[in-house]
């Protein structure tokens, strides 16, 4: 009895952490309808910062409290609202995800750069050393004072938003916003209020897990939001007392897995059969929290698809012709033979690394920009290509690397099983949640890497060898191509014209008898399937993979990248991939001190989206074609009837005898 209660009291003061942080996110998404992903981030840079007041400039804990979570994370939660997330209304929720992994990796970033890594920096907890005896167990000071916050926070947060003017504003914002403007209400500055007292419960779950933990880490509290969704999807992201449950539910299963659940045990047997290097399920522990949020994803009510006109969105989707990205298989081929001769061996080495991962971000395109299927586990159907490449493909056969696609397109389907219920953000967190499920029981087990490593040929051609960095390198730019003239070809088939309706109005296309089930299953395996095989050829690129090749965190950083080029395009992947080989490789190791620097621009230009939502790619391809408009007919170009002008009127479904008439007539060209 008393291990039970001692277990029961840990899992209260985690409860009490995951409340706190999810009580901030359910107030910041519904009144700004944006969930976000930097929330951790947002704590732990409060953190940091508390650390640096409290310990480094000796001001005292409650000046410090009051000068970090009263004054500092409030201001810049109202800033970011005012700053960044007001520019995304008329965007889809692909874009509003993007922003805010954006704000991840930027505050994330911008803590590495003001506090290093590899430094140690002792966080004490309050009342350090002092506890009080419970009988069973002796509980700090400063476990107590976590509960404590969790249950002022409750407290609170219920009155505020029923007993004050601003609480019944907010959640008038979540109902009604217009109704809310007619009644004297302003939408806009209840939710840069809301950011405000968000970002201030984020920085005070932030301080408490620091100090609970003893020292200052940059990923552990980053990632402290990953545990608190599902306690925040417990309660919709809607209410307050159910995330509350949902937060007590998974702490207390937390505490009573460490304390009765034995998974030390390898498994060496699965159905009567031998299995060597044995499994391991030690990795359920740390994955609780994510198997949880799983979990309350599947049970949750179905979404009804909602009825009405197609969506309205300022992004557009480019459809080249297939002949265009066949051509260009050739000056692919030779750019990167030159590259691969003229630049030094490890340079080429990193650029093939670039385009590796462009095939990866190339799966994202029929998925998020075809389809509107939000997912943020690339990496990981893309490390499972790049084990099945180096469990199959040791001899270079190159059905070895049609194997790995074959199998990461399963993998595709199994996810989408599950998902079918889900859509926009919640498929988005399902999909996280299968990518850390895979870095905890999947890339550390030793069956799948051995000693924690995996070897992964290059594809043998014969009379042909991609063994070398610059044959390689010509090799991804070619696969590259054929990849992308596929996805090209996708977009102006039935198949791809279903895909953009489902993601337009999927009510309207179950209404005309669509099949939006297999639809989905389908896309989903196309898109595994494309990202499998550029794991396996990343993997071949490195040659060898290991735990942290393909982990959750890495995944982020490719789709953000794969939006800023442009998602609705397969230039933007090869935008991306090019970007990353240059600003997380090639650049950082030739100017060392701009490293942290570098890595700050893809959060940047990603923050940036809400105001250019097409991507890089798109908008520098307009550019240039309103510049030789102005050229061709400078009097056509300050015409308010512009191409521009027709777009944003909604004119886009032109037939090619409607665009000749046009460009005939009134001089008038309308891009497809």
């Amino acid at each position: 009895m008393d291990q039970f209660l001692t277990f029961t009291i840990a899992g209260v003061v985690t409860a009490a952490l995951y409340a706190v942080a999810a009580s901030g996110l359910v107030l910041t998404y519904t009144t700004s309808g944006v969930f976000n992903f930097a929330h951790g981030a947002f704590g732990m840079f409060a953190a940091f910062a508390y650390w640096q007041v409290r310990q480094e400039w000796g001001v005292p804990a409650p000046l410090a409290l009051l000068i970090v979570l009263g004054v500092g994370a409030p201001l810049f939660g109202a800033v970011v609202e005012r700053v960044i997330l007001r520019g995304l209304r008329g965007t889809s929720e692909v874009i509003r995800l993007i922003v805010s992994v954006s704000l991840l990796f930027g505050v994330y970033q911008a803590a590495i750069l003001l506090w290093p890594q590899g430094t140690g920096r002792r966080m004490p907890g309050f009342y350090d050393g002092e506890s009080i005896d419970l009988g069973v167990v002796n509980l700090t000071w400063h476990d107590a004072l976590t509960v404590l916050a969790a249950v002022v926070t409750a407290i609170v947060l219920r009155l505020m938003l029923f007993r004050t003017r601003l609480g019944v504003t907010m959640r008038g914002v979540v109902d009604d916003p217009a109704l809310v403007r007619l009644t004297g209400g302003r939408p806009d500055r209840t939710a840069m209020y809301s950011w405000a007292i968000g970002t201030a419960l984020a920085g005070l779950a932030g301080i408490l897990l620091a100090g609970s933990q003893g020292s200052l880490s940059h990923i552990p509290l980053t990632l402290l939001v990953v545990n608190a969704y599902a306690a925040a999807l417990f309660g919709r992201l809607k209410s307050l007392p159910l995330t509350f449950v949902g937060a007590l539910v998974i702490g207390l299963a937390e505490a009573y897995a460490i304390g009765y659940l034995d998974l030390s045990t390898p498994i060496d047997s699965i159905a009567g059969l031998s299995v060597s290097p044995a499994l391991s399920l030690a990795g359920i522990r740390p994955a609780i929290p994510v198997i949880a949020l799983f979990i309350v994803l599947l049970f949750l009510p179905p979404l009804r698809l909602r009825a009405g006109g197609q969506m309205q969105s300022r992004e557009e989707i480019p459809s080249p012709p297939v002949r265009r990205w066949l051509i260009a298989v050739v000056p692919v081929a030779v750019l990167c033979l030159v590259a691969g001769s003229a630049l030094p061996s490890l340079r080429s080495f990193q650029l093939g690394q670039g385009l590796a991962l462009a095939i990866v971000m190339l799966s994202l395109v029929p998925l998020i920009g075809y389809a509107g299927q939000i997912s943020l586990a690339p990496m990981a159907f893309a490390g499972i290509g790049a084990v099945a490449m180096g469990a199959w493909g040791g001899d270079g056969n190159p059905l070895a690397l049609l194997a790995a696609a074959a199998v990461s397109a399963l993998a595709g389907v199994g996810v989408a099983l599950p998902a079918l219920r889900l859509q926009g953000l919640y498929l988005a967190l399902g999909t996280a949640a299968f990518a850390v499920v895979m870095d905890q029981l999947f890339f550390n087990q030793s069956f799948f890497l051995p000693n924690g490593n995996r070897s992964v040929p290059r594809v043998d051609l014969g009379p042909v060898s991609t063994d070398g960095d610059t044959a390689h390198l010509v090799f991804l730019g070619i696969v590259f191509c054929l990849l992308a003239a596929v996805v090209v070809f996708i977009r102006g088939s039935e198949y791809g014209r279903r895909l953009l309706a489902m993601k337009s109005s999927p009510s309207a296309c179950a209404t005309l008898g669509v099949n939006l089930t297999s639809t989905k299953l389908s896309v989903f395996a196309l898109s595994a399937g494309i990202a499998g095989l550029g794991g396996a050829l990343y993997g071949a690129q490195l040659r060898s993979v290991g735990p942290t090749t393909f982990q959750f965190l890495q995944s982020l950083p490719i789709v953000l990248l794969a939006v800023i080029g442009g998602i609705g395009g397969v230039g933007g992947a090869l935008f991306g991939g090019l970007v990353y080989a240059l600003s997380f490789l090639i650049l950082p190791e030739l100017v060392p001190g701009l490293r942290t620097v570098l890595t700050l621009g893809p959060a940047l230009a990603g923050v940036s989206l809400g105001r250019n939502p097409n991507g890089a790619v798109h908008e520098t391809v307009r550019s240039i074609r309103q510049r030789r408009a102005a050229k061709a007919d400078p009097e056509a170009a300050g015409d308010p009837d512009t191409t521009e002008h027709l777009e944003r009127m909604g004119l886009r479904g032109f037939t090619d005898a409607d665009r000749a008439l046009l460009d005939r007539e009134l001089g008038i060209s309308v891009r497809r």
